[in-house]
């Protein structure tokens, strides 16, 4: 977590002053500059003091990458060139009978 830039991105958002934030969050204007600039490193609550302050939360989320199911990756590398197209052809064929059956004319889809 850089906590530098999710401080300055949200009161930036919100349209904060630092002055402006180090009020409503009760805080002194300075230890928001030095948040800022990354001069010091602030506690998780210190943080989520002036994100509250500022209209915002803060939320868990999976790093990038992270919990990607990578089974029907793994399992396509695994075929040859010749499966590889085989199974394309017949996608693009179950892609333009759906295409149809949902009254939509398909582009160039090859049969």
């Amino acid at each position: 977590m850089n906590a530098a830039r999710i401080v300055r991105y949200a009161r930036r958002r919100a349209g904060l002053t630092q002055r402006a934030l180090a009020a409503k969050a009760r805080v002194p204007q300075p230890a928001i500059a030095r948040i800022e600039r990354g001069a010091v490193t602030p506690r998780l609550d210190s943080v989520l003091q002036l994100l509250n302050a500022a209209g915002f939360t803060l939320e868990l989320a999976p790093a990038i990458g992270e919990g990607v199911d990578r089974t029907l990756i793994r399992a396509t590398l695994a075929r040859s060139p010749e499966e590889r197209i085989q199974a394309a052809t017949v996608g693009a064929h179950n892609l333009r009978t759906y295409l149809e059956a949902a009254g939509e004319r398909p582009g160039r889809i090859p049969a």
